[in-house]
């Protein structure tokens, strides 16, 4: 009988042993860790799918981080359209609030609204990080000139003041009547006419009538526009002769002439005098008198309205032909870079909101870009910058009825309807990104749930099966190494 060696025999064994020391290796990682494996090869079939799943959540993961970013902006624009609002109902509401102000009413008003605008500038020059919200694709730089540059102007260029006063130099004219010539081309005759045709300063002449027999009206006819007054006798007392005349800002406003017996008329009134003559006389002074007071109110204020929408409105600004101012017959457009650019932001024509878009899904895209020179934020910027601009003076006895002129012109413009939209409107587009971002905010968290959970399904363990495998493997192994060592230990000897 022939004997063969331990160790041919059992090559087969410690083979097995060290595939089991590395299987109960493994299982401990799997333990430890949660993976099947370290690698997709050790996968198997699972492999091709988990790295489609792992892609699909990488793909989630990065709309998520926009969705956050995205929101964070829009969450800062809505707040700061919301403050916009609410700051153009508060300086509205102070100018409409009486039409009796007082000068230090007036003046309260204009401080009011030289604070707002300081937070309407702000407001506007938002930021985010370092991108401004209402620059449009210019994300870099700020939305709108700073306060004291768009009121005073800055490094040699002229502000709203500025432009604000050549144009009421423009609107009054050299005599303070509102660029309109009164004369006498007859005894009984009295004349009024625009200084010129087609300019677009002064008040324009659009209608007038008279409501007694002894004075006889017509016009407004030719070029420049005029208007006469014949008076063919003494009316009587309480007879109104009126003269519709339109301001730079489009609103109407009547002289009303009244005849009077006394012989010290008030304002707006002619005295009867012994002949229709001298009551033509008369008439023509009340009419030059009553020209000046609302040249020096209602004018005024529209001049300082048509201003800022020159400034504002218009790109380049719109400046009046001069000097001098009080003759001039033309606007011109500043292309020559006198006057401030107030804003400062992307100039383009295409929609602000299309300024800025992000993908959040892979068949969702959203625009939530915004521009400070959008109509609604323009107009509002515009309207408090007016007010905070033009000067009152406790000492001018025309500073009331001018104040209440401009405050009821601008508070009215503040609460306008636009055609192109309101500081609603934008936040209810914006609102609508906001929705759709909650709506796939919702969807990517659903879609990583369910992701995940296959994911761990192919890559992942249960810690309970992971252990009862390794117990078994360890009870396996330590069987296996007891017997082999048992093994190596025969020889001749201990086998007889």
């Amino acid at each position: 009988m022939s004997i063969n060696g331990v160790g041919a025999n059992t090559r087969l064994a410690v083979q097995s042993l060290v595939d089991m020391r590395r299987q109960f290796g493994d299982l401990q990682r799997q333990l430890g860790t949660g993976q099947k494996s370290e690698t997709y090869a050790g996968l198997g079939l699972g492999r091709g799918v988990s790295v489609g799943l792992r892609s699909q959540l990488s793909a989630i993961s990065a709309f998520s981080d926009t969705i956050t970013n995205v929101g964070m902006r829009i969450d800062l624009q809505q707040s700061a359209l919301g403050r916009i609002a609410k700051l153009s109902d508060e300086i509205k509401g102070a100018a409409l609030k009486s039409t009796t102000m007082t000068n230090a009413e007036g003046i309260f008003v204009q401080k009011g609204a030289t604070n707002a605008l300081g937070e309407i500038v702000g407001l506007l020059n938002t930021r985010a990080g370092e991108r401004y919200l209402f620059s449009g694709r210019a994300t870099d730089q700020p939305a709108v000139a700073n306060v004291n540059a768009i009121l005073d102007g800055a490094a040699g260029q002229d502000g709203l003041r500025q432009v604000i006063d050549e144009r009421r130099l423009a609107d009054l004219g050299s005599d303070g009547r509102g660029r309109l010539v009164v004369s006498a081309p007859a005894p009984t005759t009295v004349a009024l006419a625009e200084d010129a045709a087609s300019s677009p300063y002064g008040f324009k002449i659009s209608g007038i009538s008279s409501d007694t027999a002894a004075i006889t009206v017509s016009g407004p006819s030719g070029s420049p526009a005029g208007v006469r007054i014949d008076v063919a006798a003494n009316p009587a007392p309480g007879s109104e002769v009126r003269i519709a005349l339109t301001l730079p800002d489009g609103t109407v406003e009547t002289v009303k002439l009244t005849a009077t017996a006394s012989q010290t008329p008030g304002p707006g009134e002619f005295t009867i005098g012994a002949t229709a003559a001298d009551t033509a006389t008369s008439l023509q002074a009340a009419l030059g008198s009553s020209l000046g007071a609302l040249a020096d109110t209602a004018l005024t204020a529209a001049s300082a309205m048509a201003a800022g929408n020159d400034f504002f409105a218009s790109n380049p600004p719109l400046r009046v032909d001069g000097p001098p101012f009080e003759t001039a017959t033309a606007a011109v457009a500043d292309t020559a870079g006198r006057t401030v650019k107030w804003y400062t932001g992307e100039d383009s024509s295409d929609p602000a909101r299309a300024s800025a878009t992000a993908r959040i899904d892979n068949s969702v895209t959203i625009s939530y870009g915004a521009r400070a020179d959008e109509d609604a934020l323009r107009r509002t910027l515009q309207n408090v910058a007016v007010l905070a601009a033009v000067p009152f003076s406790a000492d001018d006895p025309n500073a009331t009825t001018r104040s209440v002129a401009l405050n009821s012109r601008a508070g009215a413009a503040l609460g306008a309807s636009s055609a192109s939209g309101s500081i609603a409107s934008i936040q209810a587009e914006l609102a609508g990104a906001q929705t759709s971002i909650a709506a796939a905010k919702e969807r990517h968290q659903q879609t990583g749930s369910m992701v995940s959970e296959m994911l761990a399904g192919i890559e992942g363990v249960t810690t309970e099966e992971t252990a009862v495998k390794l117990l078994a493997l360890q009870t396996r192994l330590q069987a296996s190494l007891q017997t082999t060592s048992m093994l190596y230990q025969i020889n001749l000897v201990n086998m007889l």
